[in-house]
Parts: structure tokens; sequence; C-alpha cells
């Protein structure tokens, strides 16, 4: 039931103040079903109607809504999402897409401040900062994330035993981030009073610099270095700061030496990571490092798959193949051009077809078509062939190496208007005359070897669509 209070009319306020901020048909469809459940002054609890819903919410509007409270009322309020079946849902069609038998209660919790820190002694876990849907269970496993994925499952399983640290790395939107709440919501189910912190290097930095200036380091070092698993996310950003560096040094020190856990992820290798200590690149490459590579079709047909499964919608098998075809740059991309179409599906209420995919789609195809570079042509050349994509700039000269290599080489000549000394630099700083030979090499093959000729001629395809 709805209730009344300061905190719930002040929810009404906010809901009345996204009326002027969206069209009419977005807001009877988001916001209008929104009723306050529970409030104090803290927190608000708000009630959705399904899952989907939630699902929505929490990634599209969730931010707005935080910031929204905390402009009305100048401090943080927590905010959580719970399916409600007492909400009217005549507003909109979503609940053709409720799930059969959905939980009685599925809280989504609002990004906000860390849990943990409010007292040192206190076990506390970061449960509020992972996303609640970021399991191993919906986790789709590939040739190009599987050494991670096995990796992740056993540190969940046997935290500061199996390998510590894990370092996870790939481009962005592979899915490290995934990996990583996924550790977190296994070692909590295993021991709910575990203390896990996650959170990103960007707030990891905030917090040490708020603690110099409020000369309260102690109470920063309390926080992180008596967690019992640490997840760091993005360690790249520490490049170049030799004070942040420093403390996240003895930061890891410390946890590591008192048989803590400790995961990190980055997009490079340790021993690629710029800007970093030698004693710092060197932790980090102590215990399993693994990377994750761009998704080939099958795995991003598969992800695609199971997302709509999720939903409980149903999408056509050749709707989902053009769209695994068509976008290839990050699986986090994939997701965001699925939910677009969902979401269409539920204002409208019409058929997903191929046809309404491609106009609504229509923005990322496009730049998916322009983005032909010599790093989009070396992804996608390297996901073919199940490579990884640091091969393309390394010495090694292996056939199933130097194949593919080469082959990116002649599709960046025929695709790219760089020279070949121009090519070569991006290649690992290889001569023009190694392009030229490369070139050569691929066009005799092609005329001799037909499965080569098909594999060039695919790749272009895709590259070019």
């Amino acid at each position: 039931m709805p209730i009344s209070s300061p905190s719930s009319t002040l929810w009404e306020t906010v809901k009345q103040d996204f009326k002027t901020l969206f069209p009419e048909d977005v807001f009877q469809l988001w916001f209008e079903p929104l009723e306050c459940l529970e409030a104090d002054e803290d927190s608000v609890t708000l009630g959705v109607p399904n899952d989907f819903a939630a699902i929505w919410i929490h990634d599209n509007y969730l931010d707005l809504i935080v910031q929204r409270l905390r402009l009305n009322t100048g401090r943080d309020i927590d905010v959580r999402l719970k399916k409600s079946g007492a909400i009217s849902t005549a507003a909109t069609p979503a609940n053709r897409y409720e799930s059969a038998a959905p939980p009685a209660e599925s809280p989504l919790p609002a990004k906000r401040r860390a849990n943990f820190g409010r007292g040192h002694d206190r076990r506390t876990s970061a449960s509020g900062n992972l996303n609640p849907r970021n399991t191993f269970e919906n986790y789709v496993v590939g040739s190009n994330n599987q050494m991670a994925q096995a990796a992740a499952l056993a540190v969940a399983q046997s935290p500061a035993q199996a390998y510590n640290p894990l370092f996870l790395y790939g481009d962005t939107g592979l899915g490290k981030t995934h990996l990583m709440h996924a550790i977190g919501h296994a070692i909590l189910q295993q021991k709910p009073d575990a203390r896990v912190a996650y959170l990103s290097t960007e707030k990891f930095t905030n917090e040490f610099i708020q603690g110099l200036q409020e000369n309260a380091l102690v109470k920063f070092r309390q926080r992180y270095r008596n967690v019992d698993v640490l997840l760091l996310d993005d360690v790249q950003f520490l490049g170049g700061k030799e004070r942040i560096q420093e403390e996240f040094f003895h930061t890891f020190n410390a946890l590591v030496e008192d048989g803590r856990q400790v995961i990190v992820s980055a997009d490079k290798s340790p021993t690629d990571l710029e800007g970093m200590e030698e004693r710092l690149r060197s932790r980090l490459g102590w215990g399993m490092v693994a990377d994750i590579h761009p998704a080939d079709y099958e795995l991003r047909l598969g992800i695609l798959q199971s997302k709509a499964e999720q939903a409980q919608v149903e999408i056509s098998d050749k709707v989902l193949e053009f769209m695994a075809h068509r976008i290839v740059s990050n699986v986090r991309e994939l997701e965001g051009a699925l939910n677009r179409i969902l979401a269409h599906a539920m204002l409208i209420g019409r058929e997903i077809t191929i046809d309404s995919t491609a106009d609504l789609l229509a923005d990322l195809l496009r730049a998916s078509s322009r983005q032909i570079s010599v790093d989009v042509i070396q992804k996608r050349v390297a996901a073919h062939y199940g490579v990884r994509v640091s091969e393309m700039f390394s010495a090694r000269r292996a056939r199933n190496i130097a194949r593919p290599r080469q082959i990116a080489m002649y599709l960046a000549k025929n695709l790219t208007s760089l020279s070949y000394p121009e090519i070569g630099r991006q290649f690992g700083g290889r001569d023009h005359t190694t392009v030229m030979h490369a070139v050569r090499t691929v066009e005799n093959l092609m005329k001799s070897d037909a499965q080569l000729n098909e594999d060039v001629e695919l790749i272009k395809s895709i590259l070019a669509s």
C-alpha cells in the first residue's frame, strides 16, 4: 500500500517534476506507475509493476531519481525499487512481459554511497553496490571469456586461496564488471556477513582525496583495509597518480598479507599499464591474469537470446541474428540495443521485425559502418580467429598468429586510406616493407586458398556493412 509521509510527499513532488521533463507517453509508461511504498528521512522504497520495469528504471533513470531527491532535500536519499502487485498498470502494456513466477520481492538498490565504513568493527557487505543482475548464472560463456570466467568462479568458491590477486583485463564493455559483481554475489551467498567492497578507481581516488582534505585518512584506511574482499574496477586510472598509487599499494599489501581477496580490472594487462609504478605492476601480476577479448558472432547471439529470455519477450531468431551480425563493438552496446528494441515494443505494442529493428537502431548501425579503422579491423580479425588483439602487435611468428596479423594488415590497406608506414606503426611499429609483404601474401593466398578467401570476404563484408 502506498503510504503518506513527508518523504512520500517528497516523492510525489519529484514525480510531478518528471512530468515536465519527459514526453507524456514516456512519463505514463515509466513514472506514473511508481508509488512510494516505504519512506523515512534517509530512504525511499518505490513500487514498480514488474521485473522488466524495475530493470529498465534501474539502468536508465535511477541516477536521475537520486539526483532529483538530492536537489529537493540537500542530502543523499537511498532509493530501492520493489515489485508490487498493488500498483496499477493500466497505463502501460508492460504487464505482458511480467515473469510467470516472479519473486515476491526483487529490490534493486540505487548506486549510492558505500555501505561500509560506518564503524570499522561492523561487518557490513557492499551488496547494495552490486548489480543484482550481474551473476554467474546469467553470464554467457564463450571462447573469448572462458578462462576469465573459470578464474572468477574459482576465486568466488575459495576467496584468497585460488588466485590472489585476480586481475581481469579487456576492452570496455566486454563483461569485466559483470564478472566482478558475480564474484561479490557468490561470496555473499556463501557468507552473508562477509565484508565485500566493490568500487571504481575513481571512487577510491575521490574518497582518498576527501580523506586528505578532512584529515580522515585513518577512517579511509580502516574502511578498505579491513574488508574481506576488495573489488577495484578500472585500475588503469591510477596511472600517473603517484600518491594514490602508493595508498593502493599499501592497501593491497595489507589485504593480501592478511589473507583477504583482491580482484581488480583494467583495459590492459599489468605489464602494459601506463604511468604505473613497477612495484605495483609486479603486485598486480602476482596471482592470475585473465583477459577477455571481443565476443564472436556465436557468443553475441547467445547473449541476445539469454537477455531476451530474461525479459520474457519473444523475438524472432532472424532479428537476433541480424543484431548479432551488425553490432560488433562490445557487449554493453549490444545489450543497450536490445533494451531499446524491448522498450519500443512495450510503448508501441507492435511485432519486432528486422525492418523495425533497423529503423530503431539506425544511429548505431551508421556509427558501426563509419568506424572502419585499424583498431576496429584488428579487433574483428582477432575475434574471427580467436586470438588476442595484443597478438596484432606482438613479435610472435607462429602461423596461427602471423596469418591473422597479415590479414588485418591487408584489410587495413584495403579499407582505410592509411599508407604502408602508417599501418606499420599501428601494428607494433613494424616497417612498411613488412606491411607490403603481408598484403601481397594475402592477395596471393586468396587466389589459391578458398577457405582463407571466404574468411577475408566475410570479415570485409561485416566491417563494411
